[in-house]
């Protein structure tokens, strides 16, 4: 008793005391008590004894603290108990729970969690769940016992099968074990719930409160499997799914049912079918009165459940059945929804996503029913669009006219970053033309008028999304609305551009640099173009998407100025000198910025000359002359201190980029020296990436070039070297410098692209390093740096399909099929690890088809090499291997129970598949690169568990940096 009363004043102490010196001795103490033999009496006393003696501290906050020391020495110590000492524990864990059935139920919880532990540790029982069971039967039975069997079993299958991470003292193999014999008792337990779903109690509260339980502890053993022993014909009839649907109606258990549902549809494929039966009842009975109130939490738990239903089986929504198109429906409403935030129209992409995907796959030889189908839903999706395109607008909750701050709210950036896949599934549903159609914006043509500038936004943002799908269509549009924003924008007073219009400007910018070559072809669009860049350069809200579009479109039109030529900015250069630094620090910075702003306006002349030499031919004459004065001045600014200045090298390197990609030929013989000057400024100021992105020029226009092969393969050796780029080791470095990474990346892209085979051969080891390299820089979080080292990937793996297939019937030792073989071999486990990987976390779905592409490839190298005499080197059983490495090198909480048992035969089929259309493919056009990627089933396939992977682990907590190098 005298244990019992200091227990009870530490607790007191600890949670009361105001001295946090006598919490901190307190607490002390109590983890000291904790690891003692008598803390297993004193605790159970205090859960069984009715009288503590203890008036000055709450008897709950002791019997809490009592709870959880023997829930943690069970966890801890309890296999060492003796057999006596379990049971006796058994039985005084079961009388407390029986005591404190009624309350408070966080106590009871406690309890029913450490009998939970106890009976993982009672080995000595041959069959410790039927004990168990025999004893909830006996607690059952006395009075108020259903209540604490109730929660035992709401905890048992979470403790015992979901729970795997909390305890690793207990082997697979007995969870398992156990696992088997809890859902053997499903039936039982099943008639238990709905024994208790139809008691009947005098006050409402307690009812809610009960079917609360009862649906927590449903929810419970459907996660553990239970229905799977149930015939999937009578699941449909079985009175808890009444029970479930009727609780639907009630306020107070909406929440839990729709858990239920959910877990229920996800895991038996169909229930989907029976559940679209009753979708009239959720429509009319409880969404529709819910969208009339504005009640978001019924609203965005019926969107998850029926997006769950449509996810589930595509094919049956897809037969436009009348209950198919009323879920189609429901969803579009639910999207529509103007009240709250982001959350609810979030939930449906997934749906939209998948069977928006399931419409483009499906095959013309399906026959005109299908076809029909296909054409029913074009008229939904761009209902779906007009309602997207309004859920992505900016409110008013997110700038501030008067403090100057503009901001977009995490949950807009996170939903737009979401929306990319759909909106681009949607223009290629409705075609380029009838997307754009849908963005124009009518009636814009008096400056004057109130102009929307929420909806002219989200427009934007949706035009430059679906950038890549419009250009790849080829046909031009009318791209009159964009230049009159344009016009609009760059005439009015700063006074005015402030708050949201400066996120219309850096909105408009980026879809004028996405668009810059079609854009750019239009001579009459280039004063207001840049008024409308310099504008935007003074705000550094809009400087950076300015600054972007602005060198696009400089690199893109075939002219910008139409003054003559003008070296003024050569003179400038000569004369800068090392004293303006010391003498006059403002004065040195003007004369740097002026001297950049001179290096952008040399390259628009040389992109002038260029242009004017297809139709005046006396141009090309001008070109070698220009060059003999600007490359000496250009080399004499490489060699000096003034390019440590990052604006000064970014101007120079672009000057010199255009002028190697005008000049032609006439540049060929000043190659060696131009890539010495990058590659030893790079050596000196490895942040300044501006010069792997000018000898990534140079490697494009001359690396076909066979006699400057060795030249370039020393330009990719001294690059890949350097301290910046072997510093690449992990996700979070590769962050800290995504521009970096995405200058090295191109640069070896266009490397391998260019060179021939022969040079690709002999550079093998550089070859294998950047691979490496890419394979840990696709993990970034940033989305140009990990997609820009997936395009690498992307194009090395091609490059080597190419030369295996014209190779097959004999790969030589030394041959660059054999260099392939060797680099795949040597990384393969690291590049599986790693795109895996970045399929992680919220930034994930961007990566989708990049991803999904790498693997295809890399199963049609493994498919390939099979056959070869390479086999030992490479082969299928190399890809099962590092995709089964993949899954066990993640964290187990990354992971969902039983999903890496699951994941690798499943993608592996997938796998296969899509490597035998891509070969397939390879051959039927000869070798011809275009069109492959995803073509077929097995391709789409594939990109759909990619893209189910990335959307059911998007919110995995605390994801760390990772680099898997081999």
């Amino acid at each position: 008793m005298e244990l019992q009363v200091k227990v009870a004043q530490a607790v007191y102490i600890l949670n009361h005391d105001s001295q946090s010196s006598n919490r901190v001795a307190a607490n002390q103490w109590l983890v000291q008590f904790q690891q003692t033999d008598a803390a297993w009496e004193v605790a159970t006393s205090i859960l069984t004894s009715d009288h503590h003696h203890h008036s000055f501290v709450s008897d709950f906050e002791v019997e809490f603290f009592a709870a959880q020391i023997l829930k943690r020495k069970i966890q801890n110590e309890g296999c060492y108990l003796q057999l006596g000492a379990k049971e006796a524990l058994l039985n005084a864990l079961l009388v407390a729970a029986h005591r404190f059935s009624t309350g408070p139920p966080q106590l009871l919880t406690q309890i029913c969690l450490a009998l939970s532990a106890l009976l993982l540790r009672a080995i000595e029982h041959r069959k410790p769940i039927e004990q168990l069971f025999y004893s909830l039967q006996n607690l059952q039975s006395q009075d108020g016992g259903d209540v604490a069997v109730l929660e035992m079993l709401t905890v048992l299958p979470e403790e015992v099968i979901e729970d795997q991470n909390t305890d690793s003292s207990l082997v697979l193999a007995r969870r398992s074990q156990y696992g088997q014999e809890i859902i053997s008792h499903t039936p039982m337990v099943l008639e238990f719930l709905l024994q208790q779903s139809e008691k009947r109690f005098d006050g409402g509260i307690q009812l809610h409160g009960r079917n609360r339980k009862i649906l927590r502890c449903l929810l419970s053993w459907v996660r553990a499997g239970c229905f799977s022993v149930i015939p999937l014909g009578s699941l449909p009839a079985h009175p808890l799914l009444d029970f479930v649907f009727n609780s639907l109606q009630v306020l107070s258990s909406f929440d839990l049912a729709i858990e239920v549902l959910v877990e229920l549809v996800s895991r038996h494929e169909g229930l989907s079918q029976v559940l679209l039966g009753r979708l009239q009842f959720l429509k009319d009975m409880l969404l529709l009165p819910a969208l009339t109130k504005g009640d978001e939490k019924v609203i965005g738990g019926l969107a998850c459940l029926l997006s769950e239903i449509g996810q589930a089986a595509p094919s049956l929504i897809v037969e436009a059945s009348a209950e198919a198109l009323a879920l189609t429906d429901a969803l579009l409403s639910c999207v529509a929804f103007s009240g709250g935030d982001w959350e609810t129209a979030d939930l449906t992409l997934q749906f939209w996503c998948s069977l928006a995907s399931y419409i483009l796959g499906l095959d013309v030889d399906n026959g005109r029913n299908m076809k029909n189908n296909k054409d029913i839903f074009l008229p939904l999706f761009s209902a779906l669009l007009d309602a997207l395109l309004m859920r992505a607008q900016v409110d008013d909750s997110t700038y501030s006219e008067h403090s100057g701050t503009v901001d977009l709210p995490d949950g807009l950036i996170q939903f737009r970053m979401n929306l990319v896949e759909l909106l681009v599934d949607i223009c290629q549903l409705l075609r380029p033309a009838t997307f754009i159609e849908k963005l124009s914006f009518g009636g814009l043509a008096s400056v004057n008028m109130l102009i929307p500038w929420k909806e002219v936004e989200s427009k934007l943002y949706a035009f430059n999304v679906v950038a890549d799908v419009v250009i790849e269509e080829g046909q031009t549009f009318d791209f009159s609305f964009i230049m009159q924003l344009v016009t609009i924008l760059s005439i009015r007073e700063p006074d005015e551009l402030k708050g949201f219009k400066y996120i219309v400007y850096r909105s408009l910018a980026d879809v004028i640099g996405s668009y810059s070559k079609w854009i750019s072809s239009f001579q009459a669009n280039a004063k207001s173009l840049l008024l409308f860049f310099a504008a935007g350069f003074t705000e550094s809200l809009s400087s950076r998407a300015c600054a972007n579009a602005f060198r696009k479109y400089c690199e893109d039109a075939s002219t910008v100025i139409y003054e003559p030529p003008n070296l003024e900015i050569l003179v400038w250069i000569a004369e800068i000198d090392e004293d303006n630094a010391s003498q006059n620090p403002a004065a040195y910075l003007q004369i740097l910025n002026s001297a950049a702003r001179g290096l952008y306006r040399m390259g628009s002349v040389f992109s002038h000359l260029a242009a004017s030499s297809l139709t005046v031919p006396a141009s090309v004459d001008c070109i070698p002359g220009l060059l003999s004065v600007f490359w000496p001045m250009l080399e004499k600014l490489f060699r000096s201190g003034h390019m440590e200045s990052a604006t000064l090298s970014a101007a120079a390197c672009r000057a010199l980029s255009v002028a190697i990609q005008s000049s032609g030929q006439h540049f060929v013989s000043l190659l060696p020296n131009v890539l010495e000057c990058l590659l030893t400024n790079f050596a000196s100021f490895q942040n300044h990436d501006c010069y792997i992105r000018a000898a990534t020029v140079a490697v494009e226009e001359f690396s076909h070039k066979e006699e400057y092969g060795p030249l370039f393969v020393t330009t990719l050796e001294r690059f890949t070297y350097a301290a910046s780029i072997m510093g690449l080791s992990s996700s979070y470095i590769c962050d800290q410098e995504p521009d970096l990474v995405e200058a090295y990346t191109n640069f070896t892209s266009s490397f391998v692209r260019g060179a021939s085979k022969d040079i690709l051969a002999a550079s093998g080891s550089l070859l294998e390093v950047s691979f490496q390299k890419a394979a840990i820089c696709c993990t970034a979080m940033h989305r140009g740096a990990a997609l820009a080292a997936m395009s690498f990937m992307c194009c090395f793996l091609e490059v080597a399909l190419t030369a295996l297939l014209e190779s097959m019937a004999c790969i030589s030792e030394g041959s660059f099929s054999a260099v392939a073989i060797q680099v795949i071999s040597h990384s393969g486990e690291g590049l599986v690890s790693n795109i895996v990987y970045a399929l992680l976390g919220v930034s994930a779905m961007s990566r989708v088809h990049k991803s999904a592409t790498v693997l295809q490839q890399l199963a049609a190298i493994c498919s390939l090499s099979e056959g070869s005499t390479w086999t030992a080197v490479l082969c299928w059983k190399s890809l099962h291997a590092w995709l089964l490495s993949a899954v066990q090198a993640l964290p187990v909480e990354y992971l969902k129970q039983g999903e890496a048992e699951t994941l690798v035969p499943i993608w592996l089929k997938a796998l296969a598949g899509a490597a035998s259309d891509y070969l397939e493919c390879m051959n039927c056009n000869g070798g011809n690169s275009s069109h492959r990627h995803m073509q077929g089933k097995g391709g789409r396939v594939l990109k759909c568990l990619v893209r189910q992977f990335a959307e059911t682990h998007r919110n995995i907590p605390n994801l760390t940096s990772f680099a898997i190098t081999k």
